[in-house]
């Protein structure tokens, strides 16, 4: 059984704790969010394990789930991997391009599985349609969901349209050229 542990938990946290206490192949050990009022809340709600330190939390674990806003994802992942530790990330990876190179390159020398949280290309309508879709010439996305200024830490871009982004990448069987 893996051990896995949740980093943050807020709005997304909560919904990874529920689902990941669902899953009779992990043990989840707890989670840590910086917030005391929101560890204590969410310890209630779903009857878990909090944790102060996120260092102790990680150490008890064989994988992490890290659930922070994407300013943290580095700090968070890197931690992580320096113990070798497998991860699941929310999207997008990290804030910089230069913090996701180094966490690349720190998951080739720990030698463990990182999954970055492109959820929606594991979305039934996506996954029906996808038989369908041989050689797509145009491709025109939108987002329907109003505003919520709950991914507002980073632009729409990395927030939402890297979902586009990753589907559009999934269906056209090209490199990007530019």
């Amino acid at each position: 059984m893996l051990k896995i542990g949740v980093i943050g938990a807020g709005h997304l946290g909560k919904i990874h704790i529920k689902l990941l206490k669902e899953i009779e192949s992990f043990e989840l050990v707890g989670f840590f969010d910086n917030d005391s009022f929101v560890r204590e809340a969410v310890s209630k709600e779903f009857d878990i394990k909090s944790f102060a330190d996120a260092n102790e939390l990680i150490e008890l674990c064989d994988a992490v789930d890290i659930v922070v806003p994407t300013l943290f994802h580095h700090e968070y992942a890197l931690k992580c991997l320096r113990l070798s530790k497998h991860i699941f990330i929310e999207k997008p990876l990290a804030n910089t391009i230069d913090e996701a190179k180094e966490l690349i390159k720190t998951v080739a020398e720990a030698n463990v599985k990182v999954q970055v949280g492109h959820v929606e290309r594991f979305n039934p309508a996506f996954i029906a349609a996808l038989p369908s879709l041989k050689n797509p010439m145009f491709i025109e996305t939108h987002r329907l969901a109003q505003f919520n200024p709950r991914g507002t830490d980073v632009p729409v871009v990395m927030d939402l349209m890297v979902h586009d982004i990753d589907i559009v990448l999934a269906v056209v069987k090209s490199s990007v050229k530019k």
